[in-house]
């Protein structure tokens, strides 16, 4: 499975319960500022966001993916 850390509508919290019982799950980070283009978010299974507080919009990579790989490391 595939997920894609983007800002969506129909993103989904990286906290969510379905993406942990995900054996594999390749996550795709995008640029810092245009982040990933429409065609490949819309080739993975599912969006992901990183819920944030006070109008913050966006991480860089190094600590997006840092929050990512801790958020979903097996329990």
């Amino acid at each position: 499975k595939t997920a894609a850390m983007a800002l969506s509508d129909n993103s989904i919290p990286l906290d969510a319960p379905e993406l942990k019982a995900i054996p594999l799950l390749a996550i795709i980070m995008g640029t810092e500022g245009d982040g990933l283009a429409d065609t490949v978010i819309a080739s993975t299974d599912y969006t992901v966001r990183i819920p944030m507080h006070h109008n913050v919009d966006s991480l860089n990579v190094a600590a997006a993916s840092a929050v990512a790989f801790w958020e979903l490391r097996k329990k």
